[in-house]
């Protein structure tokens, strides 16, 4: 995250009560998440914001004193301040997931080396990961922004002296801000036409936006921070700059508090108010005789700023490692987050004094030679150094055995692809027999439902359920994909039944990824039709929305009549049949996600009969 630039750097007020700010938003968005700040991840565009200012002035500085920028400088101080910090959490957190196993364990050899070469983001995109997607819980899935700012910190000082050719001040402010509205706009593009909300958020082209405008505001207040005019010292501007300090805060957290929708109204919309709202924040801070600057670094933000850093390393992966210990669909329950959150606290206190600050002082080589001269020293200094270099060892050969045994897959996702392999296998069969057209006039009496009656619309739930489905009705049509909500339901509908491909029975499998409306439903109901059958699947997932959206299925079901395959109620006492996410179903979870829309299928058959003899 944002960091000073040297081992002695100029304080900015304002800056480290940001930080607070920021990294609190992310913490409580990831341990609490049913908690008040459902978009809190709009704390890591508050750092972004905060690092394009932040350098860039540091930058201008040097140039100003020295009339050059040594870049091998910079990228020494750089390395002084990230690296120590992120191979402790690398190594520790590999090492501790060797330990624990299992699904935490998938994919470390290329989370390690996304840390290792600042491209963690880039990696990950390549490899199908999904920010969102609770399928595969990355380790180390919150080192993606720091890959966005280390390349930024790698390829900006390099631009920097191009964007300096250009005389005037307003010229590369505005070049910087139509950069940053050309990377929000590209972040809309893949979100609006391609429905790529990971590609655009993990993109650092796409979601450079923030640092950008950190960037502007550096050079708009270039001249202000080293030769403020006394104006600007004046009470009624300083008053100014206290209420829209505040104002700005307020509305950072207010940002923080808007759930995350699919869409351009998040992706970038909410980042971008809160980029912009923590440009206003910052201009208030190091607002010449800022009362809000000093405000804000009260001593116990300050505390937390110093230490942001650690604690967004931190916390992430501890609560991936607790939680793994919690029954299967449990989520992040609170009693883990508050134990995450102490040892993050911890973790983090003891990085900032042990490693980060004795090399951010001496340098890589003057930390290794205090640590040679202490295994010398007395014999309370040479046990710690001895400690110090078991430890090292240790965590090393740790992540070593944790890469080498890594698993390409998580158990949910192994789950869902082998749902991807029955459907493709499927369709690569010849047919045994041609399906059969619908009928507006059935049998008056129950018959068994053939596969080829059915038609089953459904998320990732339905897709790791897919070889049980094929296997209990063969000849049935599945349409499901990851990351599918309900409101995709009428439009896919549509097509099939444009398409002539809409059977008799229409199964639905769509409450796991959102809330649902009850004009959803019933456009659902109304593009079935009479001679059709729905059967709703209710859902079954650690997320605070699956309570109302069962509610929901189960009021419209005994309000219209339409079937329901309670796919919750099957499944709640036995956890065992699920993936390690708790939420997708293995082997077995497939047979009862079967048996519980077969039997949903046959009772509506059933009354289908019933009603035709009356």
């Amino acid at each position: 995250m944002t960091l000073p630039a040297s081992p002695r750097p100029a304080r900015f007020a304002g800056l480290d009560g940001l930080r607070a700010i920021a990294v609190a938003l992310v913490i409580v968005y990831h341990l609490f998440p049913g908690w008040v700040f459902a978009g809190g991840f709009v704390g890591v565009d508050v750092f972004f914001v905060i690092s394009g200012f932040l350098i860039t002035t540091l930058l201008l500085s040097e140039r100003e004193r020295t009339g050059r920028i040594s870049l091998s400088g910079f990228w020494k101080r750089r390395a002084r301040r990230l690296l120590p910090a992120l191979a402790l959490v690398v190594t520790v957190c590999a090492s501790a997931a060797w330990l624990v196993g299992g699904d935490v364990l998938a994919r470390v050899g290329a989370q390690v080396l996304g840390a290792a070469t600042f491209g963690y983001n880039w990696i990950s995109l390549a490899e199908g990961s999904s920010y969102f997607a609770a399928s595969a819980p990355e380790l180390l899935r919150n080192l993606w922004s720091l890959a966005v700012e280390e390349q930024f910190y790698v390829v900006w000082p390099l631009l920097l002296p191009l964007v300096l050719l250009l005389p005037w001040r307003a010229a590369r402010v505005g070049l910087a801000l139509a950069a940053a509205a050309a990377s929000a706009w590209w972040m809309a593009r893949l979100v609006v036409e391609d429905g790529a909300v990971t590609r655009a958020y993990f993109g650092t082209d796409s979601h450079a936006f923030g640092i950008l405008i950190g960037v502007a505001l550096a050079f708009a207040m270039q001249r202000v921070l080293h030769d403020p005019p006394a104006w600007m010292q004046r009470r009624p501007w300083r008053v100014g700059a206290l209420a829209a300090g505040v104002a700005a805060v307020a509305g950072i957290v207010w940002v923080g508090t808007l759930p995350a929708t699919d869409s351009a109204a998040t992706f970038p919309g909410a980042l971008l108010a809160a980029s912009v709202l923590t440009a206003v924040a910052i201009a208030a801070g190091v607002w010449p005789g800022s009362w809000f600057g000093r405000g804000i670094d009260a001593a116990p933000l300050r505390w937390i700023g110093d230490r942001s850093y650690g604690l967004y390393l931190w916390h992430w992966p501890l609560v991936i490692l607790l939680a793994a210990g919690s029954a299967p669909g449990a989520g992040v329950p609170a009693g883990t987050g508050v134990v995450s959150l102490a040892l993050t606290a911890a973790f983090a206190e003891a990085s900032y004094r042990f490693v980060e600050t004795p090399v951010r002082r001496h340098g890589f080589r003057g930390a290794v030679r205090r640590l040679a001269a202490s295994l010398t020293g007395g014999p309370v200094r040479r046990l710690g150094a001895l400690a110090t270099v078991t430890c090292a060892v240790l965590v090393l050969g740790g992540t070593t055995a944790a890469i080498a045994g890594a698993p390409a897959a998580t158990t949910a996702q192994s789950a869902v692809q082998a749902g991807i392999d029955a459907l493709r296998d499927q369709e690569a069969a010849p047919a045994a027999t041609p399906e059969p057209e619908p009928t507006a006039t059935p049998a008056p009496s129950p018959t068994p439902v053939q596969g080829a009656e059915i038609t089953a619309v459904g998320d990732s739930v339905m897709l790791a359920s897919a070889p049980a489905l094929v296997e209990r009705f063969p000849g049935i049509h599945v349409d499901a994909s990851v990351s599918r909500s309900m409101y995709a339901a009428p439009g896919i509908l549509e097509q099939l039944e444009a398409a002539g491909t809409l059977r008799r029975y229409v199964v639905v499998a769509l409450g796991t990824n959102g809330s649902i409306e009850r004009s959803t439903l019933q456009r659902m109901r109304e593009i079935v039709g009479p001679d059709r059958i729905l059967i709703l699947v209710t859902a079954h997932a650690p997320r605070d929305w699956i309570a109302g959206v069962n509610e929901e299925l189960t009021t419209f079901a005994r309000i219209t009549g339409v079937g329901l395959a309670d796919w919750a109620g099957a499944v709640a006492p036995r956890p065992d049949v699920l993936a390690g996410d708790g939420i997708h179903p293995g082997d077995a979870g497939g047979v009862l996600f079967a048996d519980t829309v077969a039997g949903a299928v046959d009772a509506a058959e059933a009354r289908r009969a019933a009603s035709a003899q009356k």
